[in-house]
């Protein structure tokens, strides 16, 4: 039966999204107005509760579009301006520039991830020791480099396990073209399997984007607010790694310890082990790239491991722009391994570019925050609050906010207002060296609690692979819970205990010298 013009614009708008979604979505762009209108604070806030079930949503539609739908009616209506946007997009320039390229790079690295972790696959048999290595090798790295660089890492691998399996499992060789996103050829008999691997998928992804979180707040280059916070407190990489200590090292060991226990347990979703069949298929899988490696494919693992060195040695020593050295991965991956298409190249933007298109809406919710000071009354209460309390609710300040915001954004705003604080002469230095910690740990610890407290987590549930792993914004909560509790209240008490005491200590042991100097000028950071 044909449609009407009207039934058709009705089918078209947002596509193959429920009719309840897109009933929410028209009842969002129509309340937005008014209570604007009615209070300018109140809407700033229901626009972000907005963007969050947009994210919450985004199994059954993409959050760009109408995400993207709300933050232009922002600008329409005045919540933020359009200046004020691209401020933001300014400042986050590096962000930006790093999903542009360095996620193409590390597509153009797959075959080295996918040999190494191959390999690690078929030889820990035990699912515990898997993913405490994951937990491990993300916080490591994540120590030196950008959080989004590991998490592209763990998503290009976990792709390629998951294709070759669907490929086996839907009846094809290895060598066969394959869609493995279509579940409709795959045997029946292997549907259970499939569903097995899958929750294996989500435990290791899970465990590995949790360790970038442990290892980003450790140090100077862990994370981009380590940077800013390290920057106005004079801090350089050894002081910054000593003064985080009392918070970081009990965290890291419980984060550790928690991986352990709900593998063990299998709790909240974890403990789901590797199928037989699948351990048999990523064997066969090995010894057949094994048997067909020819001279030219051993040269490019090569190439592909001096570029995976550069890589780690140019985003730890900070020689670039993380997006410069990204670019700079895809100049030498594809020149030194044959790949000159245009088609070819194309193919490796297709991951990250809808992710940063997202992530300029996600700033433009960060633009609405500043401009109606949606975090004004916070930061006033905790700023009035008594130097005994000052800690632990700078730290419980930061968590709550960095769980619906730009980690950057509430780490810069605190950090000013401190620094402006002591420029003042209204909290000592001690005072403001200890509450940089506070402010420090506070964005990077309880924000792994929503997708959106961490670009990795958020970049997580926005890639293509999440539909497959039936990994969900409310399933990648439930996954991080333990995590959220643990890394939350041990870094409440070690801020609360031991950071005073041992940063005395530290004092006491010569570790540290407390400088009194403080710059005349405040510089604008954000």
């Amino acid at each position: 039966m044909p449609i009407s013009l009207g039934q058709a614009f009705a089918r078209n708008f947002l596509g193959n999204a429920p009719q309840w979604y897109k009933a929410a979505i028209l009842l969002f762009l129509l309340i937005n107005p008014i209570a604007f209108y009615l209070d300018p604070f109140i809407a700033g806030w229901l626009l972000v509760v907005e963007f969050i079930f947009t994210l919450a949503m985004a199994l059954k539609c993409y959050p760009l579009q109408p995400g993207g739908l709300l933050a232009i009616e922002a600008v329409l209506i005045g919540m933020t301006s359009a200046e004020q946007v691209k401020h933001e997009l300014v400042a986050n320039i590096e962000v930006l520039l790093l999903l542009v390229f360095m996620v193409a790079g590390i597509y153009f690295m797959k075959q080295l991830l996918l040999y190494v972790f191959t390999k690690l696959l078929i030889r820990i048999h035990s699912k515990t020791l898997l993913s405490l290595a994951f937990c491990l090798v993300s916080a490591f790295l994540s120590a030196f480099l950008d959080a989004l660089t590991v998490i592209a890492v763990v998503i290009s691998v976990a792709t390629g396990f998951y294709a070759i399996y669907h490929k086996v499992s839907s009846g094809k060789e290895f060598g066969n073209p394959h869609d493995h996103t279509d579940d409709d050829a795959v045997n029946e008999l292997n549907r259970q399997h499939l569903d097995d691997f899958r929750a294996f998928l989500r435990s290791l992804m899970m465990h590995a984007a949790i360790g970038t979180a442990l290892g980003g707040v450790c140090t100077l280059v862990g994370e981009p607010q380590n940077l800013i916070i390290g920057e106005q407190a004079g801090w350089n990489f050894g002081e910054f790694a000593i003064r985080m200590s009392p918070v970081t090292v009990p965290v890291f060991i419980c984060g550790l310890l928690t991986c352990v226990l709900v593998e063990k347990c299998r709790w909240f979703g974890y403990g789901a082990k590797l199928p037989d069949a699948v351990r048999r298929i990523m064997e066969d899988y090995n010894r057949y790239e094994e048997a067909g490696r020819t001279a030219q494919d051993k040269a490019k693992l090569i190439v592909q491991a001096a570029i995976a060195l550069w890589l780690i040695l140019g985003l730890a020593m900070h020689l670039a722009a993380v997006g410069l050295i990204g670019l700079s991965v895809i100049v030498l991956a594809t020149s030194l391994t044959g790949i000159t298409e245009e088609h070819s190249l194309g193919k490796a933007f297709q991951e990250a570019l809808p992710f940063t298109a997202l992530l300029a809406v996600f700033f433009s919710v960060v633009a609405v925050i500043i401009d109606q000071q949606l975090f004004k009354p916070v930061i006033q209460w905790v700023l009035a609050a008594e130097p005994d309390a000052q800690l632990a609710l700078f730290y419980l300040a930061n968590g709550l906010l960095s769980m619906v915001s730009d980690n950057v954004f509430v780490g810069t705003v605190y950090i000013n207002e401190v620094k402006t604080a002591l420029l003042n002469n209204a909290i000592s230095r001690e005072q403001f060296e200890l509450l940089a910690v506070a402010i420090n740990t506070g964005t990077n610890l309880p924000s792994v609690a929503t997708p959106n407290g961490q670009a990795a987590f958020l970049f997580m549930l926005t890639s293509a692979l999440a539909p497959l792993l039936r990994l969900s914004y409310g399933r990648m909560v439930w996954m991080a819970l333990p995590y959220t509790l643990v890394l939350g209240l041990v870094g409440f008490f070690s801020v609360e205990i031991l950071l005073g005491p041992l940063t005395d200590w530290f004092y006491q042991a010569g570790w540290l010298v407390l400088d009194n100097v403080t710059p005349a000028v405040l510089p604008a950071l954000h």
